[in-house]
């Protein structure tokens, strides 16, 4: 895992600046404390932050054959298998991100087909004068990219083309909406004008710093739900899980893994027991202060000692959360209002004391269709059924100056692409999050989040045999007596029996609204006075809803802006984050 970004400029062009280089190395240095590298060729620079996890010693990058060089972000779990396929052709290093550019230099841009992981690629050609950037297929891993006067520029976080002084600071009234509505933004745009993202499982190619061509590669099979029986169906999930497992576990560190009291990542517990033999997993799980709070530590205990697992606890208090906010928020460049950053950020804190990469159970819901929405969502209109997130945060609040206006559009335009091809109506509303929710708020929490601790976050459910074996099932084995995930459920009441997999669970929640509610006056007061906010909000409905936060609703909503409070201090002020968040929030 790593940070990436550089420069590809038009002939003719001053060439790029040093000082602009070293402030996109130094602001991406929390992603590649293990080693930084530059270089410059011709008209296109590439800079690359190390995390070693693979090769330790011979993997610093670019990596170079002939005329092409080569940087990456990521882990690319088959290089083992593409190494193979390459007989005589000669790698230089153990790297897994080698592969990738003896197989650009065969196959060019549709090199990112054959690898299987998380991975965002720059690759110049310094014959052709061409720049490519792929991101793999779910977008585990970001790239980001801002079209320039004279040409592109890339990295793997906004925030450091922001401190390169490569675009102003601002904000995009669009997906500032979609931000307070939804907690994500959604589509290619980000909330800063001018920068993109490279969508997932997308190629761009470059030739003399100008866009000249793009590819897409699709996430999930095509094809409505499949006849298949439940047994062979479990035969073939137990199939994909064992090697998909067996594949993230690939690494020269050493590495653990993120478990909660959910049917995701015990699948994971499941998996990784039965693949380490005597070597016992390494578990982590979060719990909170606030008593009635959901709090998973007890059932993750039990799982973890049914399989001998090691189990570390990381206890959450609301003074942490608040000592630390600020910082975690920071994280959150790319904004996503998703309260499971707290849980993330300080579980990343803990584990890099003893790991620099952790299996975590982020697709799970997605791809064999766990969420109550779905539910809803599969309903004719008639029998209580609606359109996935068709109510905003703040509607009907009062709160906001201006009611956000379009702020569904881009989610519905994903999920309006996801119909059809003989899906059904769950298929579609699945494809619609793995689209648009999993890569820009899910993924993206759990990146920024481990990557500010220097962890590696692995996603096994996020894998093309999981996804074959898990998207086209037919509804009845994802949905059965009200419950979502039955075919994953019936697995692991077999392989793990101690997860209690059929038993009714109460849905994770962080206790959010409790924190607030005990400082509702003084936060609500501070929250309403800044900058970002008070162009958008009421300030005297502001502190009537902090004072409310106890409530669900409410809770919400102030949730929603304190973190837009924060957010906007650190990336469009550019006032940093150092202290605790009543010093963040000071005038």
């Amino acid at each position: 895992m790593c940070g990436i970004a550089g420069l590809s400029l038009r002939q003719g062009a001053p060439p790029p600046d040093p000082a602009t280089l070293a402030a996109l190395s130094g602001a991406l240095g929390h992603r590649g404390p293990d080693g930084a590298a530059t270089v410059v060729e011709g008209q296109t620079a590439l800079v690359h932050t190390r995390l070693a996890i693979i090769d330790l010693a011979g993997g610093d990058q670019p990596l170079r054959a002939g005329p092409v060089s080569l940087i990456a972000n990521g882990e690319i779990y088959n290089a083992p298998e593409l190494r193979d396929a390459m007989p005589g052709t000669p790698h230089a290093t153990g790297s897994d991100c080698e592969p990738p550019l003896h197989l650009f230099r065969r196959n060019g841009d549709g090199y990112a087909a054959a690898l299987r992981g998380m991975f965002a690629v720059a690759v110049h050609d310094r014959g052709g004068r061409t720049l490519t950037l792929s991101r793999d297929r779910f977008g585990i891993k970001p790239l980001y990219c801002l079209d320039l006067p004279d040409g592109v520029a890339f990295a793997s976080e906004p925030q450091a083309l922001l401190a390169a002084g490569l675009c102003a600071r601002g904000v995009r009234r669009a997906s500032r909406d979609e931000l307070l509505q939804m907690q994500f933004c959604s589509g290619p745009a980000t909330i800063f004008p001018g920068i993109v993202r490279v969508l997932p499982g997308e190629t761009l190619h470059f030739t003399d710093g100008r866009l000249s061509g793009r590819s897409r590669l699709a996430a999930l099979p095509e094809g409505g739900p499949e006849e298949i029986a439940e047994d062979a169906a479990l035969a073939r999930l137990d199939a994909a899980l064992m090697q998909s497992v067996d594949l993230h576990r690939r690494s020269d560190v050493p590495y653990g893994m993120f478990l909660s009291g959910g049917i995701d990542s015990a699948s994971i517990l499941a998996v990784m027991a039965r693949l380490s033999g005597r070597h016992p997993v390494l578990a982590f799980t979060a719990g909170f202060d606030v008593p009635g709070a959901a709090d998973e530590r007890a059932l993750a205990s039990v799982m973890a000692r049914s399989v001998g697992a090691a189990h570390e606890t990381v206890d959450i208090t609301r003074a942490m959360v608040w000592r630390h906010l600020p910082q975690i928020v920071a994280a959150m460049d790319d904004p996503a209002a998703d309260y499971a950053i707290i849980p993330s950020w300080f579980l990343a804190q803990r584990a890099r004391q003893q790991v620099k990469v952790v299996l975590c159970g982020e697709g799970g819901d997605e791809v064999f269709g766990g969420y109550g929405r779905y539910r809803s969502a599969m309903r004719p209109w008639f029998l209580g059924g609606r359109a996935m997130r068709a109510r905003g945060v703040f509607d009907g609040l009062g709160v906001l100056r201006t009611p956000p206006a379009g702020w569904r559009n881009g989610f519905a335009a994903a999920a309006a692409q996801a119909s059809g091809g003989g899906r059904s109506r769950l298929q579609a509303a699945q494809a619609a999050d793995i689209a648009d929710w999993l890569p820009h708020d899910l993924l993206l929490k759990l990146d920024r989040c481990l990557m500010a601790h220097g962890v590696e976050g692995r996603t096994p459910l996020l894998d093309p045999a999981v996804a074959d074996a898990g998207f086209r099932l037919p509804d009845g084995l994802k949905l059965r007596d009200g419950r979502g995930k039955y075919l994953l459920r019936r697995w692991l009441q077999d392989a793990l029996p101690a997860a209690r997999p059929f038993a009714r669970k109460q849905g994770f929640t962080v206790p959010v609204g409790a924190w607030m509610a005990q400082d509702g006056g003084r936060l609500g007061r501070l929250v309403a006075a800044q900058a970002g906010v008070a162009e958008l909000a009421h300030p005297d409905r502001v502190e009537r809803l902090f004072a409310a936060a106890a409530d669900r609703r409410h809770g919400a909503a102030a949730w929603m802006l304190l973190f837009y409070a924060l957010w906007h201090r650190a990336h469009v002020e550019a006032r940093g984050c150092a202290g605790d968040v009543w010093e963040a929030l000071s005038p």
